[in-house]
C-alpha cells in the first residue's frame, strides 16, 4: 500500500517519429477463440466456525476467523483446494493460450527500458528492464546518448535464475565509487542492503540487514566522502517484543569496512511507531535530509544534519507534521525547496535556507494554482515543478526567484515519473502516455525538449486509438474525471465491452501508464477507462481528504458514478462492463461488488483490503494505514469502517458477478487472509453461476517484485477471464 514512499508516472516530435515506423505485433489480424466447453467445479465446502465481536454495541459474527491462520494446516489445504479450483477453471478457458501467446511475443519484442534514473558524480544510475528476463537489473552509464558506456553492477537475474530476488533500491554514493543495494526475496521485500564497488562490479564486504520491509519501506544516504551511509534500520531480535519488529523505524550511521554490528544510532527514538523514513544527500555531500511519514495518512516531519557541524549527530527539525509539507528537495544553491499543503491544498513551493532551516525563515517561491504540485527539481538557475492536472502532469518552469519562465511540453494525457537535473540548467525526465511507452528525454529552461538513447519502444501500435478525457457527477454533485482509451470513430451504441479501474487513496494519482495488453482489449470492441477518483492527489490535499478516514464512502461514489457515466453515454452495459483494481484499489472493487452487484459482469481485485475489522490484528502494514482508514479502536472510525467493509456486507441470497481474487502468499502489505476470507463469504452467499475464483501464488507479495515469467502467466488468467466472462471467446473485430 504505502505507494507515496516506496517504490513507482508525452506529443514529442522526435517520440511520434521513432514509432512511425512500428509494425503492430498482430499485424492486423484479430485473435479467434474457438468455442468449447469449461467444466466449471464447485467450490470446495467451507466450514463456519463463527466468532462474535462486540464493538460499541455492535454485535459483529465472523464465519472464517479460522481462515486468518496461515499456520493451520487446514486453512492451507483450504487455500489449495481453492487454487486448485481457479487453475482448472482457468487453463479451461478457450481463451487462455492464444492471449498468453500473445503476451509471450509482445513481450519478447518489446525493447529495453529504464526507470528510476539518478545522477551522482559524472555518472547516471538506472534499473534496466530487458525480457526476458524476470527482474530489472542496476547498471550505470556515462551518457544519456551513449549505450554503449553501461556496466552492469548488479543482476539479480544472475544472483537467482529462479526470478525470485529483486532490488529494492539502488543508492550510489556522493562520488559515485559505491552503490548500496537492497537485494529481497519472494516478493517480501525484507531488504538487506550490499555495497558494491562500481569500478569492479563486486561486493565490498559491507551488508547490512533490515534495512528495506513492507510496512515502512527503507532508504539509504551516503555521506560526503563515502567514508559511509545512513539508513533506516527496523529492530533486532531481542531489541523489541516480537510483535513489534515491523515497527519503530531508525536511522543508523554504517562506517564502510566495519561490520553492521557496530553501527551506530542516528536519529528516530523519538519518531512516531509507524514512521516511514526516506533519506537524501545534499548534491556537495555535506547534509543529510530525513522525511518522516506519520504512517500513510500523508503526514510529513522532516529533520536536517548538518555534517561539518562538528556534532554527529546534531539533526534540526526543519517541519513538522502540522505543517502539511509533503515534498522536500536540496536546491544547488544552499537552500531547502519545499511543496507545502499549508493553507494551500493544491500546494506551493517554499525555499528555506540550509543556514537557518526554520519555517519561519520560509518565503514563499512558486504561490498556489489550480493544478496541484507534486514536486520540484532544483537546477543551476531554474526549478521545474511537476504538477498534476487531475491525474495528467504538466511541467512548469520558474527561475530561482520564482517567476514563470514557460511550460515543457509532454506528451497528451501523460505522466512524468520521473526527473532530476545531472548539471546546469538541464532537466532530464521520463514521460509516458497511455498509448505511448515511457521514454527519457532531456529539456533546457527555454522549454526545448529532445530525445535520449533511453527510449523504449513496443511491438503494439495504438495509432488508431484516442484518448478523451470525460467526467462524471458523484453522488455529492463533485465531478470525477475519466480517461477513456477507444478506438477512433467508436460508436457509442452501448455495445463495447469495458473495463474500468480506479484506486483512490493514500494520496496517490492514478496516472497515465502504457500497457500493450490494451490493444488486445481494443481489437476485440473493447473500452479501457481509468478514473480519477478523490482519496487521491490528482487536485491536491483537499481532494485526497474528501476520499480518506470518515470521508472514504465517496471514494465508492465516485467510481459508481464512473460505471454510470460509461452506461449512459452509450459506451456500454453492465452486462458488458468489468471493473479491475488492486491493493487499495481492491478494497475498491469489494466495495463496489458488494455495494452495486448488479453494475457489473465480472471483477478482477488483486491483494486487496476486505475485512476492515480484521486487518488491524492481521497485518502490520495496516497499522500504519490507519493514518489513512482510521481504526476500530476509535468509535467515529469504526462506525465509518464498519459501514463499507466488503466482507461484512455480503448479503446471502444475491446473485453476485463473476469474481476473480488475486493475491501473493508473502505479500507483507496486505495479509492474504482478507482474499480468503472474502471468497469463503461470496462463494457461500451468491446464488448466481458466476465463478468466484481464489488464485494465491506462492512465489509473490504484494506485486512489486513480481518476476517477468510469473507476471505473464498472471496477465494470461486475467485477461482470458475477462474475455470469458464478457463474452469475447469467438469475437470479431468491432470495425467491421
Amino acid at each position: 500500500m504505502n505507494n507515496s514512499n516506496r517504490p513507482a508516472a508525452r506529443l514529442l516530435p522526435d517520440l511520434a517519429k521513432s514509432l512511425k515506423g512500428i509494425v503492430m505485433l498482430l499485424c492486423g489480424a484479430v485473435m479467434a477463440f474457438p468455442a468449447v466447453a469449461v467444466q466449471k467445479p464447485g467450490p470446495p465446502d467451507t466450514t463456519k466456525k463463527p466468532v462474535v465481536d462486540h464493538y460499541y454495541g455492535v454485535t459483529v459474527t465472523d464465519d472464517y476467523r479460522w481462515l486468518e491462520n496461515w499456520k493451520e494446516p487446514a486453512v492451507r489445504q483450504w487455500s489449495d483446494a481453492q487454487n486448485a479450483r481457479a487453475r482448472s477453471f482457468l487453463d479451461g478457458l478457450a481463451a487462455r493460450q492464444p492471449i498468453r501467446k500473445w503476451l509471450l511475443e509482445t513481450s519478447s519484442k518489446t525493447s529495453v527500458s529504464y526507470s528510476r534514473v539518478q545522477s551522482a558524480g559524472s555518472l547516471l544510475f538506472a534499473m534496466k528492464s530487458q525480457p526476458p528476463k524476470n527482474q530489472p537489473f542496476l547498471v550505470s552509464l556515462e551518457s544519456l546518448d551513449d549505450l554503449s558506456t553501461e556496466r552492469i553492477i548488479v543482476d539479480p537475474n544472475q544472483l537467482n535464475p529462479a526470478g525470485t530476488t529483486a532490488i529494492d533500491f539502488g543508492v550510489p554514493s556522493v562520488e559515485a565509487r559505491f552503490v548500496a543495494v537492497s537485494l529481497s526475496e519472494g516478493g517480501s521485500e525484507d531488504g538487506t542492503v550490499h555495497v558494491y564497488d562500481r569500478r569492479t562490479g563486486k561486493e565490498t564486504g559491507d551488508v547490512v540487514p533490515r534495512v528495506n520491509g513492507g510496512t515502512a519501506g527503507g532508504s539509504v544516504a551516503w555521506a560526503g566522502g563515502e567514508s559511509g551511509f545512513y539508513y533506516t534500520r527496523y529492530p533486532h531480535d531481542g531489541e523489541r517484543p516480537a510483535g513489534d519488529m515491523a515497527f519503530y523505524q531508525q536511522v543508523y550511521f554504517h562506517k564502510m569496512g566495519t561490520p553492521a554490528s557496530a553501527d551506530t544510532y542516528a536519529i528516530g527514538k523519538e519518531f512516531p511507531k509507524i514512521a516511514e523514513i526516506q533519506l537524501q544527500t545534499s548534491p556537495d555531500g555535506r547534509y543529510i535530509l530525513a522525511a518522516v511519514a506519520n504512517g500513510d495518512g500523508g503526514e510529513f516531519a522532516h529533520y536536517l544534519l548538518d555534517l561539518r557541524a562538528g556534532q554527529k549527530n546534531s539533526w534540526t527539525q526543519v517541519t513538522s507534521f502540522s505543517d502539511a509539507v509533503i515534498y522536500a528537495t536540496f536546491g544547488k544553491n544552499q537552500d531547502l525547496y519545499l511543496v507545502s499543503r499549508k493553507t494551500a491544498p493544491s500546494g506551493r513551493v517554499l525555499r528555506v535556507p540550509l543556514s537557518k532551516p526554520a519555517p519561519a525563515a520560509a518565503v514563499t517561491v512558486v504561490p498556489e494554482s489550480a493544478r496541484a504540485i507534486q514536486s520540484v527539481v532544483t537546477a543551476e538557475a531554474s526549478l521545474y515543478v511537476i504538477d498534476s492536472d487531475g491525474g495528467p502532469s504538466r511541467i512548469r518552469i520558474f527561475d530561482l526567484k520564482g517567476h514563470l519562465k514557460g511550460e515543457i511540453p509532454v506528451l497528451p494525457i501523460s505522466v512524468v515519473n520521473g526527473a532530476f537535473s545531472p548539471k546546469d540548467d538541464v532537466l532530464v525526465f521520463e514521460n509516458e502516455s497511455y498509448l505511448v511507452p515511457g521514454s527519457w528525454y532531456r529539456s533546457n529552461p527555454d522549454g526545448k525538449v529532445s530525445s535520449t538513447a533511453l527510449v523504449q519502444s513496443s511491438p503494439v501500435d495504438f495509432s488508431d486509438a484516442e484518448v478523451v478525457r470525460e467526467s462524471a457527477v458523484s453522488k455529492d454533485g463533485t465531478k470525477i474525471p475519466i480517461s477513456i482509451i477507444r478506438r477512433k470513430g467508436l460508436r457509442l451504441d452501448g455495445s463495447s465491452p469495458a473495463i474500468l479501474t480506479g484506486y483512490g487513496g493514500f494520496n496517490v494519482s492514478q496516472s497515465p501508464a502504457f500497457d500493450p495488453n490494451i490493444r488486445m482489449w481494443l481489437d476485440h470492441g473493447g473500452v479501457y477507462a481509468v478514473a480519477n477518483l478523490r482519496g487521491g492527489s490528482e487536485y491536491g490535499g483537499a481532494w485526497h481528504q474528501g476520499g480518506s478516514l470518515l470521508k472514504k464512502q465517496n471514494v465508492f461514489d465516485d467510481f459508481f458514478a464512473c460505471a454510470a457515466h460509461l452506461r449512459d453515454s452509450g459506451y456500454t452495459t453492465p452486462n458488458k462492463l468489468a471493473i479491475m483494481g488492486g491493493s487499495n484499489g481492491g478494497l475498491l472493487m469489494g466495495a463496489e461488488l458488494v455495494e452495486h452487484p448488479g453494475m457489473f459482469r465480472a471483477v478482477v481485485s488483486y491483494v486487496g483490503i476486505y475485512d476492515m475489522l480484521r486487518n488491524e490484528a492481521m497485518t502490520d502494514n495496516a497499522v500504519f494505514n490507519i493514518t489513512e482508514y482510521g481504526s476500530v479502536n476509535n468509535p467515529a472510525e469504526f462506525r465509518a469502517l464498519y459501514s463499507y467493509s466488503p466482507y461484512h456486507h455480503v448479503v446471502d441470497g444475491t446473485p453476485y458477478p463473476a469474481a476473480l481474487f488475486l493475491t501473493g502468499a508473502n505479500d507483507p502489505r496486505v495479509n492474504p487472509a482478507n482474499s480468503r476470507k472474502m471468497v469463503a463469504r461470496l462463494q457461500a452467499a451468491t446464488t448466481s453461476r458466476a465463478p468466484i475464483l481464489l488464485r494465491t501464488s506462492a512465489t509473490a507479495g504484494h506485486g512489486l517484485d513480481t518476476g517477468l515469467d510469473e507476471k505473464l502467466e498472471e496477465d494470461a488468467d486475467v485477461w482470458a477471464f475477462l474475455f470469458d466472462q464478457l463474452g469475447l471467446s469467438n469475437a470479431e473485430r468491432s470495425s467491421k
